[in-house]
């Protein structure tokens, strides 16, 4: 049984490499669209039609479970894609505002996410379902998400990124930090030194972990033995700045392959 896992870009690594952890016994493909990346400033149509594309592609590579590895993206297309793929379980991003209005104690909570997250109906139906009686302070960190992509985790310019966005945040008595993307991860360590011990950091991706298993016994899926599962990776970037983070994550050298775009609507393997 094959998982599939898409991002614009590599922060979906992050997400592979847990459900690898903790879901072994499966095969892994994971694209990340770094020809496209970042979708956040990007209309929600148009990450749409690439989200559409790229289910496409994961559903060639024989996948039933595809997990939407990118805020932005399931913001845009999660419903999108349940409608137009009904065979096809989804399990997508969504801001981790219910778990940040439970714990605060201040009542008083920032969200790290993407332009088009934050307009997203997605991000909009969970505040006003959770968060009624929350001040949320909000911030697209911009530039955040491609200095990632350089696999510069703790530079100069991602710190300044951070506390432009954090230091206005702790100012208002913020406890709590929502990661609105799925990029943002890889900082924490940064982000902790930020804003100090007193604040808590929240990453969805255990629960993403959590919802795969959940679709997998409920269908009765195929394991195999962990010695025998594969992950491939696919990149509409440059495989250099793929392999610079999937080296970070993975002990094992994994197999990365470029794939191109085609009038935006088309994938087309290269050899």
């Amino acid at each position: 049984m094959n998982i599939g896992v898409f991002d614009s870009g590599v922060g979906g690594l992050w997400i592979l490499k847990h459900l690898k952890e903790k879901l072994p016994e499966y095969n892994y493909v994971f694209f990340g669209d770094q020809g496209h990346v970042p979708y956040g400033p990007r209309p929600l149509e148009e990450i749409r039609d690439f989200s559409e594309t790229i289910t496409q592609f994961l559903i060639e590579k024989e996948c039933n479970i595809i997990v939407i590895a990118c805020n932005t993206a399931s913001a845009a297309a999660l419903k999108y894609l349940r409608d137009k793929f009904p065979d096809i379980s989804f399990v997508g991003m969504e801001p981790a505002i219910k778990p940040a209005a439970e714990s605060t104690h201040t009542n008083k909570v920032g969200v790290l996410a993407t332009p088009a997250t934050f307009q997203g109906e997605l991000y909009n139906s969970v505040v006003e379902r959770f968060a009624h009686d929350v001040e949320i302070y909000k911030d697209t960190c911009d530039g955040l998400v491609l200095e990632i992509e350089k696999g510069n985790f703790e530079g100069t310019n991602t710190r300044q990124i951070l506390e432009t966005a954090l230091t206005p945040m702790l100012e208002c008595g913020i406890d709590t930090v929502v990661l609105g993307c799925t990029h943002y991860p890889f900082v924490v360590p940064l982000i902790k030194e930020i804003v100090g011990e007193n604040v808590n950091i929240i990453d969805p991706t255990s629960a993403i972990v959590k919802r795969v298993n959940s679709i997998i016994l409920d269908n009765s899926f195929e394991s195999k033995s962990a010695l025998d599962s594969r992950i491939e990776i696919f990149t509409s970037g440059e495989k250099e700045r793929m392999e610079t983070v999937a080296s970070k994550l993975f002990k094992n050298k994994v197999n990365i392959s470029k794939v191109q775009w085609k009038d935006n609507f088309n994938l087309i393997m290269l050899k």
